[in-house]
């Protein structure tokens, strides 16, 4: 039977919707979250982690992460309908309404709690739980609108997911988790100032305080290149703890030092395009870091 014009029409706007909730989960970013998770998952144990844990512990996590997007996408909508960067997105488009992805946030966020703690553990679920009310809530409907530290206080949360995965594997929050959590926690400050200077104005417009719109530019610059140094730093601490090896040390000292060039270079105003390619480079950073102690960990160099 051939397709007539209206079905493939039923067949394109279904396809369209689907896309419109797959965005809602802000894919990218929650790929990133989910990866550090299962990084987490393989370093909590020297052989490999029980099957059940990493299937439905990386399940339960995705979950909960996309389930705070969806209600980051629900609290910002009407300010992303006046960014450049956000304006496309469903709610601001028009191609989802509130309820719609405030019950798809609601369900993802009921699935993830039943995944984690019927399959994985309760520790997992209730910190997984902390992770989205912190990022969710506190973070996007609080800090980011009172405080220029938002992105400080509320690393906090972004920083969970390799405490997350090992606790999935545990039980436990093992101090080498929290220095998983460390590294993402220094991270995340010149990574995202980098992407509020690019986009100061538009930050600026819609009144939300980000660092370079209440302090200046070059303030906010030289707190990048701060944060960085700090960085440099943290991403050391697994080597000198006998968590990783050689291969990981090359992998950080060599990411280390391109991000702190950008850093430096940063420091020049006249390098207006540098603030968005360090931006991007840093989520490269954190990939290759993560992949790096993951390598590491079964392919051991001694020092």
């Amino acid at each position: 039977m051939a397709a007539t014009p209206e079905l493939d029409a039923s067949l394109g706007a279904r396809r369209s919707v689907w896309r419109e909730y797959l965005e809602l989960t802000k894919p990218r970013v929650v790929m990133l979250i989910a990866f550090t998770a299962v990084v987490g998952m393989f370093l909590a144990t020297p052989s490999l982690p029980p099957l059940r844990a990493l299937v439905f512990g990386t399940l339960g996590i995705w979950l909960s992460a996309a389930s705070a997007a969806a209600i980051n996408h629900v609290i910002d909508s009407r300010i992303d309908a006046d960014m450049l960067r956000t304006r496309q997105r469903p709610l601001p488009t028009g191609s989802l309404s509130e309820s719609q992805a405030l019950g798809f946030a609601f369900a993802l966020g009921m699935a993830s709690m039943a995944v984690l703690v019927f399959f994985v553990n309760p520790l997992t679920a209730v910190l997984s739980f902390a992770s989205l009310i912190g990022y969710a809530i506190v973070y996007t409907l609080f800090l980011k609108r009172a405080t220029p530290q938002n992105i400080v206080i509320g690393g906090a949360a972004g920083a969970a997911p390799p405490v997350l995965g090992w606790a999935a594997v545990t039980g436990t929050v093992d101090p080498n988790a929290l220095l998983l959590f460390l590294i993402i926690y220094t991270w995340t400050p010149p990574h995202f100032w980098a992407l509020a200077i690019a986009r100061r104005e538009e930050y600026a417009r819609v009144g939300i305080p980000m660092l370079p719109v209440t302090h200046g530019v070059a303030f906010t610059r030289l707190h990048i290149l701060f944060y960085t140094i700090l960085l440099c730093l943290v991403t050391l601490l697994p080597v000198l703890t006998g968590m990783a090896g050689l291969i990981y040390l090359v992998t950080a000292v060599a990411l280390d030092a391109k991000f702190l060039y950008y850093a430096v270079k940063m420091r020049d105003p006249s390098r207006t395009a540098l603030p968005m390619r360090t931006f991007r480079y840093s989520i490269t950073y954190l990939g290759i870091l993560f992949a790096a102690l993951l390598v590491d960990h079964y392919v051991r160099v001694p020092l």
